[in-house]
């Protein structure tokens, strides 16, 4: 059986997409209020049993949206991921979420549909919101952007177009403006984010690699940090993870080095799927890697990655007639001091892995004896 992580680019850009649709949940808690609010002034206006039941349906599908990402989102953003992965996660996250866009969208039209200048403008206001979160959250994914997008804002530019009033004529006219700035914007940053995580993860701009694996050597990584951490917000801080690999020496000594190589090569494969679009991994030497992690927020996203690496590597390898397993311990740095340089983290950070790793031997013995 061939490795599951030796997919195709295409699989891997998918992945990343969809990894994408669960890294805020902020955004969905802000509109889950803001839906509550316009819907309960509008049932204060008129207490109408149609109402109360689109309203009603629509927390429950924005509560579950809300639900679906905080179960899922550990998953999505640490686990090893093929394409069915991927697209299970990608449907779970899209029901909900368009079911919410249709209900707000009815709502909306209900709403429109009263002689209310104030509810109306209440309403727009929520519905343009909702689109531009939408094309901001869920940019990378435009057939389920779209789609959501059109159904929220589409019915209530159609009936302030009906009421033939120059103010709602103009209404509709600028929603339907943003509407088409909203797509086109999000078909760029969809174009964008595909040909930036397809270089990153094929690595194959960068002019100084590792022989075997293709990934940057250290230079190129050296080279690629000084770039970057001076265009990184001071406000946000760098992670550089360091880790190696347990139990490749044995593997190599038993299988020989055409094993060890091929067992390299899938590991790097592995290390590109798991990084982000902008951040580095790279080949230090031996069966040893680091990744940069550029302009994080919180030290959770830099826990987040790796977890995300410690679950990636230890899914088995099957190369030749072998199916082989290691595993991984990683050593992380967090700096949000610009002056520190690439070598001072990476000292840090391989302190940092022989720490985690003696924790685990100590635990190992503890458990056996």
């Amino acid at each position: 059986m061939p490795d599951r992580f030796a997919a195709s680019l295409t699989d891997r850009v998918y992945v990343e997409q969809v990894r994408s649709l669960y890294l805020n949940v902020v955004p969905a808690l802000v509109m889950w209020v803001a839906f509550i609010v316009n819907f309960g002034l509008a049932y204060r206006n008129k207490a109408e049993p149609g109402l109360l039941l689109l309203g009603v349906a629509g927390i429950v599908a924005s509560s579950t949206r809300i639900a679906i990402t905080m179960r899922f989102r550990d998953c999505a953003l640490t686990a090893a991921l093929d394409r069915k992965d991927a697209r299970r996660l990608e449907v779970l996250f899209s029901v909900p979420y368009l079911a919410f866009s249709l209900l707000l969208g009815i709502l909306s039209l209900h709403i429109f549909l009263w002689s209310t200048p104030e509810l109306h403008m209440l309403t727009i206001c929520v519905v343009v919101g909702y689109c531009a979160g939408v094309a901001t959250n869920c940019g990378q994914r435009p057939r389920l952007a779209i789609p959501s997008m059109l159904l929220a804002v589409g019915p209530p530019i159609v009936a302030a177009a009906l009421k033939a009033e120059p103010v709602y004529i103009g209404m509709a006219t600028i929603a339907s403006a943003f509407v088409v700035g909203g797509i086109q914007a999000i078909h760029v940053r969809f174009e964008t984010s595909k040909s930036e995580v397809g270089q990153r993860l094929a690595s194959v701009s960068l002019a100084r690699c590792d022989t075997l694996t293709t990934l940057p050597n250290r230079l190129a990584l050296q080279e690629y940090f000084d770039e970057h951490a001076a265009l990184t917000s001071p406000h946000r801080a760098i992670a550089v993870h360091y880790l190696d690999l347990n139990g490749f020496k044995p593997i190599n000594d038993r299988h020989g080095h055409a094993v060890g190589d091929a067992l390299l090569q899938a590991v790097a494969d592995r290390l590109r799927g798991a990084v982000r679009s902008g951040d580095m991994v790279a080949r230090m030497g031996g069966d040893e890697f680091a990744v940069v992690q550029f302009g994080i927020h919180h030290a959770d996203e830099a826990d987040l990655l790796a977890r995300r690496i410690v679950a990636t590597i230890a899914q088995p390898y099957a190369l030749a007639e072998y199916e082989l397993s290691i595993s991984t311990c990683v050593g992380t740095a967090i700096s949000t001091d610009r002056s520190v340089d690439l070598d001072a983290l990476l000292k840090e950070a391989d302190a940092a892995l022989y720490e985690a790793k003696r924790k685990r031997h100590a635990k190992t013995m503890a458990m056996s004896a």
